[in-house]
């Protein structure tokens, strides 16, 4: 399969991309390399291959799910710019 210019200028179009008349050879070009790969990537075999997310098989790092207190808040409201009655405190944006 081989794009045109004048299908590079309909994808274009379609993609909402502003191309110069100029720049369209090197666009349908790029766009034919993009289908080349494609194919090649077709003549894989991949029978009894499983899909995966991931290259490697990984199992995400667990922690016990302990509820604490927490009692930060000072140390977390020494961060704020501006912190009033134990609460952050932002500028009014709606009048």
């Amino acid at each position: 399969m081989s794009i045109t210019e004048a299908e590079a200028r309909k994808v274009a179009h379609l993609a909402r991309i502003a191309v110069a008349d100029e720049a369209l050879p090197a666009l349908a070009a790029e766009l034919n390399g993009i289908l080349q790969f494609m194919e090649q990537l077709n003549e894989v075999d991949v029978e009894g291959v499983e899909p995966m997310t991931g290259v490697e098989k990984m199992r995400l790092k667990r922690r016990e799910d302990v509820v604490t207190d927490g009692d930060r808040q000072e140390a977390i409201l020494r961060n704020a710019p501006d912190a009033r009655e134990g609460f952050f405190a932002v500028p009014k944006v709606v009048e």
